[in-house]
């Protein structure tokens, strides 16, 4: 192989190992149930709401949920370490704004209401067009804090690692026409 090739090779292999790890890596390693978690970003009554609020968006079912997959803290760290400052603030202004919405309309703390009342101010927060950037981003985080989890890729993904025998060269008569996709 000669050298510049070897070159691409290393920076291919690099550059690809970096993007899966910075995409699953976070998600798996933070996903870990069971440890005490003293949140980077956020004041502890986000940390809290943040809790409740990614347990209201994907709650446990027959699969475990968001809360369960440690979603709030891959949030965190997300926040303290990745996200721009304006989407930061975002978000704590959103986990701000839920608290003070469950305030007002229930006189208990967001993380203290049961998942109608739940519900029902993220459903208020969704209808806010001032809250929505702060919702959007929480919303996308807990998605892809929860589906990049251990817990989120193996019990509520499937995955099929080889998703048939390879057959080269079948002739087009067997097939009928070729695949768009």
């Amino acid at each position: 192989m000669s050298r510049a090739m070897a070159s691409t090779t290393l920076n291919r292999r690099a550059a690809l190992g970096f993007a899966l790890g910075a995409l699953t890596v976070p998600g798996w390693s933070l996903a870990q149930t069971g440890q005490t978690w003293a949140p980077k970003a956020l004041t502890p009554t986000q940390a809290r709401t943040l809790e409740a609020f990614v347990d209201t968006l994907i709650p446990a079912t027959g699969t475990p949920g968001a809360k369960e997959a440690g979603v709030a803290r891959f949030i965190d760290k997300a926040v303290a370490d990745w996200c721009p400052a304006a989407q930061a603030a975002a978000i704590r202004n959103g986990l701000d704004r839920d608290e003070a919405d469950a305030q007002a309309a229930q006189g208990r703390a967001f993380a203290d209401l049961d998942a109608r009342q739940r519900r029902e101010v993220v459903a208020a927060m969704e209808q806010d067009p001032k809250a929505a950037a702060g919702y959007v981003s929480l919303k996308d985080l807990t998605v892809t804090g929860y589906f990049t989890s251990e817990t989120g890729a193996t019990l509520a993904l499937r995955y099929d690692p080889m998703p048939g025998a390879y057959r080269g060269c079948v002739p087009l008569r067997e097939i009928g026409r070729a695949w768009a996709t």
